[in-house]
């Protein structure tokens, strides 16, 4: 994929994102690539999530899992949290296994390869926030951040700390099934922390000092154990 632009597929996207929005305030639309730079798919699923990371009302999010670490390269950025948050989604959405590359778009819908007409189509059917969508303060000068009330989720809920690095990161693997390749990603998620459940009353939260103040971080609300992300924020 060539400078990662889809222009027309790009500009109709961003149209409808933009009527959408204008028509009513909606919360941006999340999606998380689970990816591993041992995967030989995975590349062009990199590239096509940093096509979607300078989106408004979208949240790119790279999550690079461990489990093919077998194949003899070490993924750089793979942490075990974020495979069982993979292995969430696949719980909640009864799939068979694991998969990568694997999108997820809000918690409730998931696509596997670099399919861009079908991420398209996902994103665009997202639909607007759930009704009674609590609202997200941060309180800069406490180091916390306020979630309102709202409706509660069935089966409880979740808020989630996620810091991300927004910048194209490079890495020669020299191992397995990319040996000798330049692997690329962007928003590649460093931290992942799960500040508390949340029941549809307002509560505050305490957020833990970044690791680097290059990272950016997003807050997300969402029902428990891989369900659907109800409301996203700035952290």
């Amino acid at each position: 994929m060539r400078g990662l632009i889809r222009s027309i597929s790009a500009a109709l996207l961003a149209a409808a994102l933009s009527q959408t929005a204008a028509a009513h305030e909606r919360a941006s639309v999340v999606i998380e690539l689970f990816t591993a730079q041992g995967c030989s798919a995975c590349p062009k699923a990199n590239a096509l999530l940093a096509s979607y990371a300078d989106h408004s009302h979208v949240v790119a999010l790279t999550f690079s899992v461990d489990y093919w670490d077998y194949l003899g390269w070490r993924d750089t950025f793979a942490q075990p949290e974020f495979t069982e948050r993979q292995r969430a989604y696949t719980d909640r959405l009864k799939l068979r296994s694991l998969t990568t590359p694997e999108f997820v778009i809000d918690g409730v819908r998931e696509a596997s390869g670099p399919d861009a007409s079908k991420i398209d189509h996902l994103i665009e059917a997202s639909g607007d926030a759930p009704a009674a969508a609590p609202r997200i303060h941060l309180l800069r000068h406490g180091g916390k951040v306020r979630i309102g009330a709202g409706a509660k989720p069935a089966h409880g809920g979740d808020v989630w700390l996620i810091r991300y690095d927004p910048s194209q990161q490079d890495v020669k693997v020299t191992a397995g099934d990319n040996k000798g390749k330049m692997v690329s990603a962007r928003n590649v998620v460093e931290e992942l922390d799960r500040l508390g459940a949340w029941s549809g009353h307002a509560r505050t939260y305490v957020l833990p000092r970044a690791s680097s103040p290059d990272l950016k971080s997003v807050i997300l609300v969402q029902g428990a154990k891989g369900g659907r992300i109800i409301a996203v924020g700035p952290g």
